[in-house]
Parts: structure tokens; sequence; C-alpha cells
């Protein structure tokens, strides 16, 4: 507890009138000393302090995460336009760009997208989904009222091809769709997104944190790991072979 200045304190050290034994006069065994106490200074109401209380906590708790001049928050369910953002900085990312009708097939991938966003937000309780998005914490920097630049999607499961890894746990959280504008790359975006899904993991009480990654994509791979990732399990060689898709690794991160 902060103390004010010892002055102050002698400053006004008066004497309070109690009744003695006799019922009249002072007793000086009870006489008080403000030197012994705290100075309680009335310096604002309750109001004021209270309201500044709250404006500072608002500050402090708009965003989960913030470093690097990015901030990450929840994505906001009723703003329409920021739903329609975080769809469109997914879609470019995970968009396979084809020959012919390439535009159309990209609105149709993004309206996809938007629609599976819509429906785990309607569907999934808030500490079991939570789609957590990325901005600018510089306002002068905020081009448009849509500043979302970086996505990425935490969910609670229950999968026992993770859990078999890890006796004992009976739930993760598992991370994925992370995405990132193009614009905004190699401006560790990315490694703040994923710092912020160690804060949900542990506002939510959940202790094992997984994801999958393409076991190729170095870069990805080299950003998980510097995250606190660890290649736990890889898909069956036959896998690329036989079904004609690119192999995953399975990543985990374990707060004890």
């Amino acid at each position: 507890m902060a103390h004010l200045p010892q002055r102050l304190y002698s400053a006004a050290r008066p004497e309070f009138q109690y009744p003695g034994r006799s019922g009249q006069g002072t007793d000086r065994r009870w006489k008080l000393s403000w030197s012994r106490f705290p100075v309680i200074v009335r310096c604002a109401s309750t109001e004021s302090l209270t309201s500044l209380t709250q404006n500072a906590a608002e500050i402090e708790l708009k965003y989960l995460v913030s470093q690097h001049g990015w901030g990450v928050r929840r994505l906001r369910r009723d703003d329409e336009d920021e739903l329609r953002r975080v769809a469109l900085v997914q879609a470019e990312a995970f968009h396979i760009p084809l020959a012919l009708f390439n535009d159309f097939f990209f609105m149709f991938f993004q309206a996809e997208v938007l629609s599976a966003l819509l429906y785990k937000l309607k569907n999934s309780s808030p500490d079991r989904y939570a789609c957590l998005v990325a901005e600018q914490t510089n306002e002068a920097e905020k081009s448009s009222s849509s500043s979302v630049v970086g996505v990425v999607d935490i969910t609670v499961q229950t999968e026992n091809s993770v859990l078999r890894h890890f006796p004992g746990d009976e739930e993760y959280l598992y991370v994925s769709g992370l995405a990132v504008s193009k614009a905004q790359r190699r401006k560790k975006m990315a490694s703040t997104l994923l710092k912020a899904c160690d804060v949900i993991c542990y506002l939510w009480g959940v202790k094992l944190l997984a994801l999958r990654a393409y076991e190729d994509d170095a870069a990805a791979r080299n950003l998980y790991s510097n995250a606190g990732y660890s290649v736990i399990e890889s898909d069956p060689p036959w896998t690329s072979t036989w079904i004609g898709r690119k192999r995953r690794v399975l990543m985990t991160k374990r707060f004890s």
C-alpha cells in the first residue's frame, strides 16, 4: 500500500474528545495520533475512480496478446464486415489457384469459408470454440473499419488419435486455420496469434494444444517449433502414395 509523505501526517493531529471514565473531559489513553495511521485523502468521487478503473481495464483487456505491433482479440460475432473480412483472409491463404475460372471458384470457396465460420459461431459454446483475429495496435495505421489482417481458429476437441499420446488428458485445444494477409507476412504476426492461443488455453483450463502441418512445409514447421510445438506423429507413408494427398505431421505443446 502506498503512503503519503510523513509531512502530510504531521500537518494535522487533532485531539478527539472521547469521554473518560467519569463521562466528562478527555481520557488521554484514547487520544488518536494520525502519525500511526495512513491518511485517506478524498481527491475524487467514487464514481470517477470507478470509471477510470473500468477504462483502464478495458484498454488492458482489449487484446489477449499485444506484441510486435499486433494485437490479437476474439472475433466480434455481431460485426458482419469483420466476419466477411475473416473469411477473405482465410480464403486467400488456403485457396489453390486454378487455370480456368479461378475468380469464380475463389468466390465460391470464400462463401464456403464464411458459411463454416457462421456455423461454428452459432453451434459452439464460447468456451469451446473461438476465432481470434489480429490487427495493428497503432490506430493511425488502420486504413479502414475492417482492420483484420490475421486469423486463427481454436477448438476444444477430444479425438483419441491425439489423446492416446497423452494418458490422463481428456481434451485438448486444436489450432487450425492460421492465416495472414499476404502484405503482412514475415512480420511476426503468426507467432503473435499462436501466443494468443496459449492465453486461451490457460483461460479455458486446458493443458494441451495440438495442430497439424504438412510434412514438407519447412517454414510452417519451423514457426510451430519456435512456438514450442514438437512433432509426435506423422501420417503413414502410404498416405501420399495411395490416396494422393500430402502427408501431415501432428505437433503438440503441453503446459505442466
